[in-house]
């Protein structure tokens, strides 16, 4: 299983990145090859400086060794080995009126010292965090996350999604990060789902992100935009950052694990703004969308 998953994100990350550089026209992701000393490596792509994007990252990785005593604890396993794999991916466009998005499928085993898998499950989900709320641009995404869930199971998405409105939280702003998507984790064998099963699910969400962002990105990347709306994306950005760093498990999961940083960090952007108490005007359109972060919308049924 982790070959064969391995091989499908090289082929996404491939299929995504080339529909990206086509849409922003000017700029072409830098590739990095690199390895961890501890085993396994990764190929990092970036694009930056673009015409449509400022920043962006399209990542793959496959990591293995002993699984690090600060991980044992989280797991609440001995000491054992591991192998982790998976497709990581955050694009933020230069205009505010284009929404950022995030997104990451994963592959993780564990094994005993006879190195027989003793555990291995499947994670991930899309989710997308506009700076001006387009309630169409919203259904759209939603609506081709429950797409690829009912082509599984029809209780998937409304299972997901609520696990996403959780997981994508800043607890300590009382608000979301975005407006959702999906969110799963350990997604593992039953006597409903074998492993298949759920490598089928998790490479349809896969296969459905370019479907799910490109049609939001193409109606909103020539929009018209002022500089205080550029403001406005730059202290939302701080939000975006601040759950990144604070609460993102596959973020402390990276820094844990001796992961490459300049790939662990690449999910920030580049221009970022922290204003002291800072709360928009009432009644305006940042206000409004301050509001629905408050409290997480059904944008399908």
């Amino acid at each position: 299983m982790k070959d064969k998953f391995f091989k499908y994100i090289e082929k996404l990350q491939d299929s995504i990145t080339s529909k990206l550089e086509a849409i922003d026209g000017s700029a072409t992701f830098q590739e990095d090859i690199w390895e961890r000393p501890e085993g396994g490596g990764g190929r990092t792509r970036v694009i930056e400086n673009g015409t449509v994007f400022e920043k962006g990252g399209v990542n793959i990785s496959g990591v293995h060794g002993k699984l690090p005593a600060s991980m044992q604890a989280y797991f609440k396993v001995g000491d054992v080995d591991f192998f982790a794999c998976g497709l990581s991916l955050v694009l933020h466009p230069k205009n505010p009126m284009a929404p950022t998005v995030h997104a990451n499928w994963r592959y993780f085993e564990m094994y005993n010292e006879q190195g027989e898998i003793i555990d291995q499950w499947f994670g991930g989900g899309q989710d997308l965090t506009p700076y001006y709320l387009f309630e169409n641009d919203a259904v759209h995404f939603h609506q081709t996350c429950k797409n690829a869930c009912d082509k599984h199971n029809p209780e998937f998405y409304p299972i997901y999604k609520n696990r996403c409105d959780a997981y994508f939280h800043n607890s300590h702003r009382n608000e979301a990060r975005g407006i959702g998507g999906l969110f799963f984790d350990y997604c593992k064998a039953t006597e409903n789902m074998s492993m298949e099963q759920w490598f089928a699910f998790v490479s349809e969400v896969g296969d459905s992100f370019l479907e799910a962002y490109v049609p939001i990105l193409e109606r909103r990347i020539h929009l018209p935009y002022t500089p205080e709306e550029r403001n406005w994306q730059e202290i939302r950005r701080g939000r975006y950052v601040e759950f990144n760093l604070v609460h993102d498990k596959g973020t402390l999961f990276g820094l844990k694990t001796n992961g490459r940083i300049e790939s662990i960090l690449m999910s920030l952007p580049p221009h970022v703004q922290w204003v002291y108490d800072h709360h928009p005007e009432p009644n305006s359109r940042e206000e409004k969308l301050v509001r629905v972060l408050k409290n997480p919308v059904e944008w399908v049924s």
